[in-house]
């Protein structure tokens, strides 16, 4: 946040909030995390208690006096395990084929820092517009980037030296977000993404990740991709708005 020019937002037990202007008007979020029981208490204590506040909490949570603005969405969430031998296992048979045939290729796996002239941004954006999907802009992940280099993890496949798939999380505490992936043709041939994130699993959890977040549910493809990784599907709480006028038409 101070990479983009905001000054940090915390409640009193610890807790950062987001505060940004849509359409000029400010408000608070609360992004992927169940919101404290004392919640009003904490925001009138920091003065924030009359600003409309957008809550997206983790799991399907009782959020009192506000309104539903977004259905529940269903995420995967890989578990990952510092016992690369207990992550195999856990492999869909068709997955761990596929991940053996990576191995025997001319693969080579790497884990750098991500930089601003990285051609995965270029490639991915090309690749979000064919598809017809958004993630999140360049600059806000560079930001973070610049900010926590040591929780940025780029991956790259290396195919007799030639990059041919990408995979970029960031990590958060013992949890690790995926954000941006690519693959080429070439990759697709060797099963190039399988070596790639069971690379990532390897090292984030040898950092003390144990979750790792891969997004919601897309494509039959992707989605079976992830869940034969070991992904299991987990609905969040949906997005609500809370905000002093409109409590009395929320939910008590």
């Amino acid at each position: 946040m101070r990479s983009c020019g905001e000054k940090p937002l915390k409640l009193p037990d610890g807790t950062t909030l987001l505060k940004r202007r849509i359409a000029g008007v400010p408000l608070l979020m609360l992004p992927r995390i169940n919101p404290p029981a004392d919640l009003d208490a904490q925001l009138a204590e920091i003065r924030q208690h009359r600003l409309p506040l957008i809550l997206s909490p983790e799991t399907s949570v009782d959020v009192a006096r506000a309104i539903r603005i977004a259905a529940p969405r269903t995420m995967l969430q890989l578990p990952v395990s510092p016992c690369h031998t207990t992550n195999r296992a856990a492999l869909h048979q068709k997955w761990r084929h596929q991940l053996g045939q990576a191995e025997k290729a001319p693969l080579r796996v790497v884990h750098r820092r991500l930089t601003p002239d990285h051609s995965l941004f270029e490639r991915e954006a090309k690749q979000a517009r064919e598809r017809g999907y958004r993630n999140l802009p360049a600059p806000l992940i560079l930001a973070f980037a610049e900010a926590s280099p040591d929780q940025t993890h780029l991956f790259t496949a290396l195919l007799r030296g030639h990059p041919v798939a990408y995979m970029l999380f960031l990590s958060h505490g013992k949890r690790a977000t995926y954000h941006i992936g690519f693959t080429t043709d070439d990759g697709r041939k060797v099963h190039a993404h399988n070596l790639v994130l069971w690379q990532a699993m390897k090292t984030l959890s040898g950092k003390g990740v144990n979750t790792i977040d891969l997004g919601p549910l897309t494509t039959a493809g992707i989605d079976r991709f992830k869940t034969r990784a070991g992904a299991h599907p987990i609905q969040t709480g949906g997005n609500w708005l809370r905000w002093s006028p409109l409590a009395r038409k929320g939910r008590t």
